[in-house]
This record gives C-alpha cells, sequence and structure tokens, in this order.
C-alpha cells in the first residue's frame, strides 16, 4: 500500500503542487487582483481546486502512517480496526489511480455536453431526452453542478438538441469518454404498430475555457442575431427577445442560447459554448489531436455507434470501443456509467 501510494506521489509531483499552492496563495494576497474580477475569480477557482488537491494528499500520507504505526503494534484487539482503514485507504488510492488517467490538458476542468437527435425522427428526439436524464442523473450523483444553457424542443415529443454545462473537478476529463453516437433498440412508444426501432444520438463534449487569453474572438466575426425563446410547436415563452444567436463567419460555427430570461446571460452562454468550440478547432489546427478533445463529428446514424442501449428483445448496454457490457439497463438510464468510461479510459492508457 505505502509503495503503491508513493509512486503516485512521485506521478502526481505533489511537492511541485506545493509550490504551485504557495504561489497562488502569494498571488491571491495582492489586494489589486481584484481590479480584474474574472481574472481573480479564475485563480481563486485554481487555488481552492489546488489547495483541496494537497489538502487530500497529505491527508491520506498521514492516514497511511498512522495505519503504519498501528500495524507495528501488533495489537490483536485493533485488528479489525486496523483491516478496515487499510481497505478504505486502499480504495482511496485506487481512486485516486483512477484519476491518474485523466491527465489531458483540459481533464481537471468543467465540460460543456451537448446531445443532438439523429437519425430515427421523434424516438430519436425521445432518446436525446432520456440520454439528457442520464447524465443529469450521472452528475448529480457525482457532486457536479450542471446548467442547462439551452434546449431545441421536438415537435410531438422529446428534444432536438441540448447544451449543459457540467461543472467540477475533472468533469471534462469523466465526460471525455463519452463523445460519439450512442444507439437505442427498443419497441417504439410512438408506433401505433409496437415495432422495434433503432435511434441514434450525438453526444459532444468539449472543455470549457476559462482564461480568454487563450481564445481570441474578434467581435467583427461575429453576427449575432436576437429573438424570442419559443417552446415545442412554436409557442413564444417570452414577449421580449431574450434568446441569443451567435454566427462566428470565419469558421461558420453557430451557438444559440435561449433558456435564460436575461439577453446578457445568454449571451454571455453562448459566447462560452463558442469558445469551446474555436478552442477544439485551434487544437485540431496546432496538433491534429481532435480525437482527444471532441472527435471527428460523425453524422449519427447507423454503423458510427460507440455505444449500444437494447431494450429489446433483450436488455444490454454494450460499448464497441471496449466490449464493456451490463445487463442492468435501467441503471445505466439512471446514471451509472462510470464502468463504462473507466473501461475506456483503461483501454487508453498507452495511447
Amino acid at each position: 500500500m505505502s509503495k503503491k501510494f508513493s509512486t503516485y506521489w512521485c506521478d502526481f509531483d505533489i511537492p511541485a503542487k506545493q509550490a504551485d499552492l504557495k504561489e497562488l496563495e502569494k498571488k491571491a494576497e495582492d489586494p489589486n487582483i481584484w481590479n480584474e474580477p474574472d481574472r481573480a475569480q479564475r485563480l481563486m477557482k485554481k487555488l481552492s481546486s489546488t489547495r483541496e488537491e494537497v489538502h487530500q494528499w497529505l491527508k491520506l500520507e498521514q492516514r497511511i502512517y498512522d495505519a503504519t504505526e498501528l500495524a507495528q503494534l501488533e495489537d490483536e484487539s485493533l485488528r479489525s480496526e486496523l483491516e478496515q482503514e487499510i481497505d478504505s485507504i486502499e480504495a482511496e488510492i485506487d481512486q485516486r489511480e483512477f484519476v491518474a488517467m485523466l491527465s489531458g490538458p483540459y481533464d481537471h476542468g468543467d465540460a460543456l455536453l451537448a446531445i443532438h437527435a439523429g437519425a430515427g425522427g421523434t424516438d430519436s428526439q425521445d432518446w436525446t431526452q432520456m440520454l439528457e436524464r442520464m447524465y443529469l442523473r450521472w452528475a448529480e450523483n457525482r457532486g457536479f453542478q450542471t446548467e442547462i444553457l439551452d434546449t431545441t424542443e421536438g415537435e410531438e415529443a422529446g428534444i432536438k438538441s441540448v447544451t449543459i454545462a457540467v461543472n467540477g473537478s475533472y468533469a471534462y476529463g469523466y465526460l471525455r469518454p463519452e463523445k460519439g453516437v450512442h444507439r437505442l433498440v427498443r419497441l417504439s412508444p410512438f408506433d401505433a404498430a409496437h415495432r422495434r426501432h433503432t435511434s441514434f444520438a450525438l453526444v459532444e463534449v468539449l472543455p470549457q475555457v476559462d482564461d480568454d487569453s487563450e481564445i481570441m474572438i474578434n467581435p467583427d466575426d461575429l453576427q449575432i442575431d436576437v429573438y424570442r425563446s419559443s417552446s415545442a410547436g412554436g409557442q413564444n415563452v417570452q414577449k421580449n427577445a431574450t434568446a441569443i444567436r451567435i454566427t462566428h463567419l470565419p469558421t461558420g460555427i453557430v451557438v444559440t442560447c435561449q433558456n435564460e430570461r436575461s439577453q446578457t446571460q445568454n449571451r454571455e452562454n453562448a459566447m462560452r459554448v463558442l469558445r469551446a468550440r474555436l478552442l477544439v478547432i485551434k487544437q485540431q489546427q496546432q496538433a491534429e489531436t481532435l480525437a482527444e478533445l471532441r472527435g471527428e463529428y460523425t453524422k449519427a446514424e447507423w454503423g458510427s455507434q460507440i455505444r449500444s442501449y437494447v431494450l429489446h428483445p433483450y436488455q444490454m448496454v454494450k460499448d464497441h470501443r471496449t466490449n464493456y457490457e451490463t445487463g442492468n439497463t435501467q441503471a445505466v438510464l439512471d446514471g451509472s456509467i462510470d464502468n463504462f468510461i473507466e473501461a475506456y479510459l483503461r483501454s487508453n492508457l498507452g495511447d
């Protein structure tokens, strides 16, 4: 156990993180830092996460030291207590091993999750809403904060697309393996003959960009349209025009946000999504490693899926990249997807 801990202590270079923490604390003490609120908030956020990470490692180190001291006493009356503590420590070390797999440049940060209905008509729109529920439940179970930035309702049922901000430590790293086409096979509730249907939805995962200096956007490159938010059937939700559509003219990227009642908030959220999409393009141009951040844009239809969810004629969820599968489809749809994520990350450790 101690050897394993020492290995990860070196891999994570905790002394370097402790040095970073001291430097961040020094910067945070500068009274002029709040002259730039956005920069100050980014600094405080980084300070908080770095301090928590260092604190957790030091706490774990102390627990191992205490357990070792306890074991050396060779007191049989403490054996049960010691075994429980060792099991708990090993579980935490295993969890840190899992986090060690999240080593990408943006893995530690927040994520933007977008789900788009693909081939399958109303069934695919219903499937998109099912995936939205699955990811929201998963995020809630992990303690992540979520914010729905934009939703386009389906004509009859479900949703055509949704964009969700997922905020929390390593949110992007955990969600990154989910990008791709997800396929559903079931008896359609929208078919009068109750026949089996196959539906597709595309999941995008983008890193949120905290530092504006990473992506410079020229205001002259933007076409901004304001319109009234609408619900299913085209009914207006608000009398005032608060929804925002931003077109980035050089790339043709179009981003919409309409879920907030404030035009300013919708604009800020749309810019968050635009920066994330431009970051992906920048990474592709610089290193041709788009697959590490977003995955190639793939048409959501038969043959391109990364995972299949079969509800009929049998129950199974299978990831086609790792061959990991489970028959507990309801648990997966209720947000239990960590095993799929871990299987994917472990299969790509050598990449």
